[in-house]
């Protein structure tokens, strides 16, 4: 009996070291520009205004989000130049290319999302029309911001920082 105590104490002595050793990967604090939520676990991706162009996949809006509310406040219009992505500030213009077949479209990120892994836009399904991608659904895409929304008085236009007058 005292032989069965004393394994079941060596075991829970490991399982407690184990648990030591493992906690610092388990509650690493989030990157800078990152918060996690622990009822979700959705990380929150910091905007990128470095103008770079990302290779990745597009998508387009389903009919259930025709009229929704987008992340700006306006309905979504199935039959606009509107787009979504989780890294690009509200307001920016990028042209999105369909890299299968050479096709291009100007959007408006009006809108977060997709929330699909791989997926990197989300497209109105006239835009997508007008990209071939209607039929498969998913294409891989290249989206370069040509124009970013001001910060902070400045405006990102091909990633060249210009000065706006109040005028503008």
């Amino acid at each position: 009996m005292e032989q069965d105590m004393k394994k079941k104490c060596r075991s829970a002595v490991v399982f407690a070291l184990a648990l030591c050793i493992a906690a610092p990967t388990w509650a690493q604090a989030p990157s800078k520009g990152e918060t996690t939520s622990t009822a979700s676990s959705t990380k929150k991706q910091q905007l990128d205004r470095s103008g770079k162009p990302r290779k990745g996949k597009a998508s387009f809006y389903a009919k259930k989000f025709h009229g929704r509310k987008m992340a700006d406040g306006t309905p979504m219009d199935p039959n606009s130049n509107h787009a979504a992505s989780r890294t690009l500030p509200l307001g920016t213009r990028a042209i999105v290319t369909n890299l299968e077949n050479g096709k291009s479209e100007v959007v408006e990120i009006r809108d977060r999302g997709p929330y699909v892994g791989g997926r990197i836009v989300d497209l109105t399904p006239k835009t997508a029309e007008k990209l071939d991608m209607k039929k498969d659904g998913v294409a891989l895409v290249e989206v370069r911001p040509i124009e970013l929304p001001p910060e902070g008085g400045k405006s990102v236009v091909a990633g060249k920082s210009v000065e706006l007058s109040s005028g503008q």
